[in-house]
């Protein structure tokens, strides 16, 4: 058994769609963030960082980790599933999953900040981490041409460095980003979407409120 403390954000739904997809027994504890509980003591003592997702795997000793990528690490060498054993096919995954990490994470985190929760509208702010999204995205659609996933020989093999990455780039209209022009890409996230642990995974858990309807007067950048 494995206890998930998550919250509906890209990187809760991560864990949830690995856990579906690896088949393992798990236990929801869904965190409502606005409420501050992530910085109270005990869920600090899982986490120092204060940020969801972590996991506690009661079948090893009760091992607590965070960091959606050290924890979708964990899982896939728990199970052996979504991430290769091969030295090359092991770091053709991390890379990818590592670029999500470093780079779409948190420019698209921060689009979504200034086009959607910010009190003001910056627009120098929108236009550099809109751009730096739109950039980012165009280098997974150029990785997608020809494959099914981004990792892998020939056509790719699904892996944790899909999860990932499709876990934020599915919610690229809430950060205003156009992808009309990045076909690999858009085949790439339905591919993904038609997944039934994917459909199942960011329904885990529930959101609390909230519309993704665009708003007016945010720039949506094509280029």
């Amino acid at each position: 058994m494995i206890d998930l403390y998550t919250a509906a954000t890209p990187n809760g739904f991560k864990i949830s769609i690995a856990l579906e997809e690896m088949g393992l027994e798990y236990k929801v504890h869904a965190l409502d963030l606005m409420s501050g509980v992530q910085k109270e003591p005990e869920f600090l003592a899982l986490n120092p960082n204060g940020r969801i997702p972590a996991i506690v795997d009661r079948d090893n000793d009760d091992l607590a980790i965070f960091e959606s990528g050290a924890i979708l690490i964990y899982l896939a060498e728990k199970t052996g599933k979504l991430m290769p054993s091969d030295v090359r096919g092991r770091m053709d995954v991390l890379q990818w999953l590592m670029f999500q990490m470093s780079g779409v994470g948190p420019m698209q985190g921060q689009a979504h900040v200034f086009v959607r929760y910010f009190p003001e509208i910056i627009q120098p702010a929108i236009d550099r981490y809109q751009n730096e999204t739109k950039r980012l995205y165009t280098v997974l659609n150029d990785q997608l041409k020809d494959r099914d996933y981004l990792a892998g020989s020939g056509r790719g093999a699904y892996s944790i460095a899909d999860i990932a990455n499709w876990s934020w780039v599915r919610s690229y209209e809430w950060a205003g980003i156009d992808i009309d022009d990045l076909p690999d890409l858009q085949a790439w996230l339905k591919r993904i979407a038609a997944r039934p642990a994917a459909q199942k995974g960011v329904e885990i858990p529930e959101p609390i409120g909230g519309s993704k309807t665009a708003e007016a007067g945010k720039k949506i950048i094509t280029k």
